[in-house]
């Protein structure tokens, strides 16, 4: 089975698209440090401190990017959350959301 020339270009540029999209090696050490301006609601382990803020360690990666770029664009708003995110880079949600994501959080069901 032949591969249509059209295929062949659109999966090129698919993969074209996403790796310039992730050109920025992600850094979970850096998120860590990035992540001192979230530890007041959040904590530095991504386990809430105060009982409005939500746990975010070991939440996805993909999610957390997309939820800061809401925050960052005022797509979605909240007070703290707006302030926080509308000076974060790409490169640095990024890192941020790789620190929060390497988390590994365990649950333990009750009886």
């Amino acid at each position: 089975m032949r591969c249509s020339t059209p295929l062949v270009s659109l999966g090129l540029a698919a993969i074209i698209a996403l790796s310039t999209t992730y050109a920025h090696a992600v850094d979970p050490a850096n998120g860590k440090v990035l992540a001192r301006q979230c530890q007041t609601c959040h904590g530095i382990n991504g386990i809430a401190q105060i009982p409005i803020a939500p746990n975010i360690a070991g939440e996805s990666q993909i999610y957390l990017e997309l939820q800061l770029k809401r925050f960052r664009s005022g797509q979605r708003e909240h007070e703290m959350m707006t302030v926080v995110a509308k000076n974060l880079t790409d490169s640095e949600i990024e890192d941020l959301a790789a620190w929060y994501e390497s988390i590994k959080v365990t649950a333990t069901l009750p009886e």
